[in-house]
């Protein structure tokens, strides 16, 4: 069953605003924004024309398994797309894979894929909500859950929608190929992972269905399932994988490139502040609400110099943080930008903590982890021994450094994250 904790409209329908009327052709120039390809466009127009016609809006889904409990900026391409098509008056359905998230999806992946306990699933799908519904209007949308019909699905149930997919077509799937061509094993489980998620899309009646590019195959099942249960087949879009704050990875939390959609304004402005020039345009374009009109204006003012690329960064910095966080703090957030690495001044606000001391001196590197300043002792070490971490403005280049018991001091790792500390003895 779906978390306990969610309010939603599980399977319900809600009220819905009358559909656009906007032209097909506008209709259309919003939704492939950002997209990359669309499967078939010639088919999305049709049922744009009769949706405006009938007046009856279309469904379009997007499937996210509960891996994690926080979304970040590359999670919100695919829900900005959703809103894009909410905005037109079609009914958005953001459905959580509680199900397909105890199997795990191989997709991209060279090895299986260890799959969530029920409780680590029910715990991180209980916080999309508050999130999701920082992009999307939560009276118009549908949150629902795999779980709903996959576990009143029967073995006999289950060996019929196998039946209707091929193990040939399964091995045309690249990462599936490349693992087989090596020797690598395939559980079998991981077959089906693509198949439910194809059966999600018969029981949405799903119109449409939204993924990122390394999706494309799963998506391209639905279309076939669809067909065996006498369906329409749903048109897929796909969208770019979003590339982290290195410019070269796709935004993963695992690899630090990555700007969460819940993290403080300032470290959010600040974060978006050290994108790469060259991914600018890229994150405009994904994250951002500029017509496309206007965002090739902004790319012939980058080229002609008539926007300045600094100044650019910003207008997306605050755009973004008041998105999640409101224009009052993103104007706070920038102004302690500027403050802290433009004037090399401290934050308005640093938070304090307060960490149990053991012993009569504590090891810096454990002190930044209880501090939330590093994920592990081996990370903090790296740090220091990299010039970016600071006691009270001083910089620790020594990996054994140790602070007093009963000490409280500025710590400060990297150029944007500050935390006050006080290191407090039971004495």
């Amino acid at each position: 069953m779906p978390p306990a904790a969610l309010s939603l409209a599980v399977g319900k329908k809600i009220p819905w605003r009358k559909i656009s009327v906007k032209p097909v052709d506008e209709q259309l120039a919003l939704i492939k924004k950002g997209v990359q390809e669309i499967i078939r466009e010639e088919e999305l127009k049709e049922r744009l024309t009769r949706s405006l016609k009938t007046g009856k809006p279309l469904r379009v889904k997007a499937g996210f398994d509960p891996t994690a409990p926080d979304l970040h900026l590359g999670h919100t391409v695919l829900i900005h797309k959703l809103k894009h098509f909410q905005d037109l008056g079609h009914q958005v359905i953001f459905l959580i894979g509680d199900f397909t998230g105890l199997i795990g999806d191989p997709s991209g992946k060279s090895e299986t894929r260890p799959p969530l306990t029920e409780e680590e699933v029910k715990a991180n799908a209980a916080t999309y909500e508050r999130q999701i519904f920082k992009v999307l209007d939560p009276g118009r949308t549908i949150i629902d859950f795999n779980s709903r019909w996959m576990k009143q699905m029967s073995a006999q149930d289950l060996i019929r929608l196998a039946a209707r997919h091929t193990v040939a077509r399964m091995l045309e799937r690249d990462d599936f190929h490349k693992r087989y061509a090596s020797q690598i094993p395939i559980a079998i489980h991981e077959f089906l992972y693509p198949l439910i998620q194809a059966y999600d899309s018969v029981a949405l009646k799903a119109d449409v269905e939204l993924g990122g590019t390394d999706q494309k195959f799963n998506l391209l099942v639905g279309r076939d399932i669809q067909r065996e249960y006498g369906q329409e087949p749903q048109i897929v879009i796909t969208l770019p994988l979003l590339e982290g704050l290195d410019g070269v990875q796709k935004m993963s939390k695992s690899l630090g490139n990555y700007v969460g959609i819940d993290e403080p304004p300032p470290i959010m402005f600040g974060k978006l502040m050290s994108l790469p020039d060259s991914l600018m345009l890229r994150y405009y374009e994904l994250l951002s609400d500029i017509s496309p009109d206007d965002l090739a204006k902004l790319a012939r003012d980058l080229e002609s110099g008539a926007k300045h690329p600094r100044d650019a960064k910003e207008e997306l910095a605050r755009e973004i943080t008041a998105r999640y966080h409101g224009a009052a703090a993103a104007e706070q957030a920038a102004r302690e930008f500027v403050k802290v690495f433009r004037e090399g001044g401290l934050p308005e606000v640093i938070e304090e903590v307060v960490l149990a001391a053991a012993t009569a001196n504590v090891w810096l590197p454990k002190v930044m982890v209880e501090a939330g300043l590093a994920g592990s002792t081996s990370e903090g070490r790296r740090l220091i021994s990299q010039g970016g971490v600071q006691v009270d403005g001083e910089k620790i280049t020594d990996i054994n450094a140790e602070i007093q018991a009963g000490r409280t001091f500025l710590l400060q790792v990297g150029k944007r994250r500050f935390k006050r500390v006080t290191l407090k003895t039971d004495n």
